[in-house]
């Protein structure tokens, strides 16, 4: 599945060169939130369902699997550049996708 983010929220084009610049939780969020769905190579469309980590992740794994079916279902690993627990912690965070049929 190709990649939905551009780097946008961790780095700012300007000029043709990259600036690095601190991003707020809810600043990171509201970006997060302009991320819906994609299409993937084979041209199917996904709409993201989840978006986080920890302990809870599974069991919306587990809830989505139950409704769309395991074949329907994909995770992509998020950057969590603006969350500070999660990038102090190194935990990592997580969108789930299900794949629109």
């Amino acid at each position: 599945m190709e990649g939905t983010l551009c780097g946008a929220y961790e780095q700012h084009r300007t000029g043709g060169e990259m600036m690095e610049e601190t991003i707020t939780p809810e600043e990171r969020m509201m970006l997060e939130e302009t991320i819906q769905e994609k299409i993937d190579e084979q041209g199917f469309r996904w709409r993201k369902v989840y978006f986080g980590g920890g302990s809870h992740m599974k069991n919306w794994m587990d809830q989505i699997k139950e409704v769309h079916g395991d074949v329907n279902v994909a995770v992509e690993e998020a950057d969590s550049t603006g969350f500070r627990c999660y990038e102090e912690g190194g935990e990592k965070m997580y969108r789930i996708w299900a794949r629109q049929t």
